[in-house]
């Protein structure tokens, strides 16, 4: 196999599909995120500074990406996304930004075993968050 048939080990966007995407739209802005200009009235998109971040009509991703597909029953799917913060500090005041945006609180921030803390909120249609400082790793990765 050439190179030229793998994919790029590159994440372009994350599709989430929901039932309303104005009021998605109208929560991600309320929380400080700002739209990205390819988004429509139908199709919410948030440049996060390497993946997007988008919200579109479940009944329409389904078309694309599920034709002939039972849709998923409502309610949290076992997918999480997350946002880390440059500092511990940093973890409670957005954990809080996004509860007083309108996110519902799933779980306070804590200090983690593993070392970093951590805390997570639900959007208004139940997207998980976890809003996270993640300590240095030894190897330099994050």
């Amino acid at each position: 196999m050439t190179t030229a048939n793998l994919p790029p080990q590159h994440l372009f966007a994350i599709t989430v599909g929901v039932e309303d995407v104005a009021r998605q739209r109208a929560f991600y802005e309320a929380w400080g995120w700002q739209p990205s200009p390819i988004g429509t009235d139908a199709y919410a998109a948030f440049d996060m500074g390497g993946p997007m971040v988008a919200f579109f009509s479940r009944e329409s991703l389904a078309e694309e990406a599920a034709p002939g597909e039972d849709a998923p029953a409502n309610g949290w799917n076992g997918t999480t996304l997350a946002v880390n913060v440059p500092e511990r500090e940093a973890v409670d005041s957005v954990w809080q930004a996004a509860v007083d945006a309108g996110a519902r609180s799933i779980a306070s921030p804590v200090d983690r075993p593993w070392g970093g803390r951590s805390g997570y909120v639900a959007d208004p249609e139940g997207v998980r968050w976890e809003i996270a400082w993640v300590p240095p790793m030894p190897g330099g990765g994050q």
